[in-house]
């Protein structure tokens, strides 16, 4: 089993693991980025990163995570854009199919989805997880039209079953593509696998790792931008 089928695996344990159990700093994220600046401009646009403990940043604090660097990057170039970090520890396509329709209670001009890893260790049939996050698009899209929208992908590792792995990891392009919407691969590119990148627990991005993830996801969003 290569390193990335290892990590992956373990990943997908651990993002179960969590559920339930959000990490305080994580959860704090939002509150954390945004209050970066006080006031902000009207013309001001909201980028929306909605997904699990990799958005969330779990273990870091707040502005270690990949969307609070992206944010920074944003500044440096004095794009008109903030971010928000709705990253929710051990969070299903279940779980973000339910609570998807408060967040969008405030704008979203761009919207990035990281779910499905959970889904993937608990063996949910494919067609559960594409329906879940096909209404999670649907759901962003129905309330804001114009919405640019952006789809990260994830992987079960084979032992699920080498026809069910095939079919899980096609479903993120298979949305992205149906709905229009950029696609990230896979955001832990250069990362998983790779121990010095990643916590104690050999799972979750250190903040070095989580600067190579801002740059996986930023390499699309940036086009977007």
């Amino acid at each position: 089993m290569s390193k990335i089928t290892q990590y992956t695996c373990s990943l997908l344990l651990l993002l179960a693991a969590c559920t339930g159990s959000q990490d305080k700093k994580a959860d704090s994220a939002a509150d954390s980025t945004t209050s970066k600046k006080n006031e902000q401009p009207a013309s001001m646009k909201t980028i929306l990163f909605f997904g699990n403990s990799l958005t969330a940043g779990y273990g870091l604090e707040p502005e270690e995570a990949f969307p609070a660097l992206i944010q920074d990057k944003i500044d440096s170039l004095h794009l008109p854009y903030k971010v928000i970090n709705a990253g929710n520890s051990g969070e299903t396509t279940a779980g973000g199919k339910n609570r998807i329709d408060w967040l969008l209670k405030q704008k979203v001009d761009v919207f990035v989805l990281e779910l499905g890893a959970n889904d993937g260790l608990r063996g949910i049939p494919v067609s559960e997880t594409t329906a879940n996050l096909q209404s999670i698009v649907d759901q962003v899209k129905a309330k804001y039209p114009d919405v640019k929208m952006v789809m990260t992908g994830m992987q079960v590792p084979p032992n699920m079953g080498s026809k069910y792995a095939s079919e899980f990891s096609q479903v993120f392009k298979e949305i992205a593509d149906k709905n229009d919407m950029a696609y990230v691969p896979f955001l832990l590119n250069k990362v998983g696998g790779v121990a010095k990148l990643n916590q104690s627990d050999g799972i979750h991005p250190t903040a070095e790792g989580q600067m190579i993830l801002a740059e996986n996801v930023w390499e699309i969003l940036k086009d977007i931008l």
